[in-house]
């Protein structure tokens, strides 16, 4: 049984809780957030004890720990829980600064200690399927992948000021994903953004919706959409088109009913947002971690992968900003 320390009782740390609980071979022990009242919530929700960080990573009984706090203490954390000996699952972004990510990389690099970063669409069935198919061989030599992902509304202008821009907190979960379908990273990235949905996000100099570019070396392009409004619902749809023929994923509808007569056919919105579109990837992503930590087996999406990501954005960024190209080894 492994035994667990949630560093964050948030959304996000909520949803993780809810994973942990329902997992056959872990135990949640312990959670943790700077607002107790959150922590304190959670902790009585699942049974589990309130404690600070550091007395869930100094525990010797906690055998990993979960790091759901906000983005700018994951480096610090992930190094603290390493060197206490724990297994660490770390949400993305490793961080919102590259070099504080890639040091985090260099300290943490010999330590032995398994890390995984979460991008749980890589867990998704249908996206899985697509990666499962490709790898085949089953359309050939993949050439073109386009992922379109919107968002139902916006967040607070709040969260918006503290996240790091669109390309480090939204684009990076497209980002990783066509590192994950594509099996290699881009030599070049050629990003546009600009502020249409809500002017405060603009006035806080970030962009709300972004259109990236992604050219690899023997020629392969990905074509990445991001809108943080879609008022029909949570839009997140895949397709890759490969030398023998073509991968698609649709978006999961609120339900599967058709309706048909003389007037049309209709069918349901997608899903609101990512917590009803992605709860299965959440508990598929932990179970992953679970059995990684327990067979002692590299770790299925790697503190490495997360840097990548990371460069990936801050490409991105910098590309959005100059309107010319950025390639990744300038980064």
């Amino acid at each position: 049984m492994l035994k667990v320390g949630l560093l964050g009782a948030g959304r996000i740390g909520a949803v993780h809780a809810v994973a942990i609980k329902a997992h056959a071979q872990c135990e949640l022990v312990a959670v943790s957030d700077v607002f107790s009242a959150n922590a304190e919530k959670l902790a009585a929700e699942h049974g589990c004890r309130v404690l600070t960080n550091e007395q869930i990573i100094t525990d010797p009984d906690i055998g990993a720990v979960l790091i759901a706090t906000s983005t700018d203490t994951h480096s610090d954390l992930i190094e603290a829980a390493v060197s206490a000996g724990k297994a660490v699952f770390c949400e993305k972004p490793v961080d919102l600064s590259l070099a504080r990510a890639r040091a985090c990389l260099a300290a943490t690099k010999s330590s032995g200690q398994p890390i995984m970063i979460g991008f749980n669409r890589r867990f998704d069935p249908s996206f899985a399927a697509v990666k499962a198919a490709a790898d085949a061989g089953e359309i050939g030599k993949p050439e073109l992948l386009s992922i379109t992902s919107f968002d139902p509304a916006p967040p607070p202008i709040d969260y918006v000021k503290v996240s790091g821009g669109l390309f480090r907190d939204m684009m990076i979960h497209d980002l990783d994903m066509a590192n994950f379908i594509m099996g290699e990273n881009p030599e070049s990235i050629t990003a546009i953004g600009t502020s249409l949905v809500d002017p405060d996000i603009g006035k806080a100099g970030d962009v709300d919706t972004a259109v990236a570019t992604l050219q690899y070396r023997d020629g392969k392009i990905a074509v990445i959409k991001n809108s943080r409004r879609a008022s029909y619902g949570y839009d997140q749809r895949l397709e890759l088109l490969g030398s023998k023929g073509h991968l698609q994923v649709q978006n999961v509808p609120e339900t599967t009913m058709v309706k048909s007569t003389v007037d049309g056919v209709v069918s349901a919105k997608p899903t609101y947002f990512f917590l009803e579109r992605y709860m299965p990837a959440y508990k598929i992503e932990l179970d992953a971690f679970v059995n990684a930590v327990a067979s002692k087996t590299d770790m299925p999406v790697t503190l490495e992968e997360g840097v990548a990501a990371l460069e990936l954005a801050e490409a991105a960024t910098q590309s959005a900003k100059t309107g010319l190209p950025v390639k990744l080894s300038d980064i």
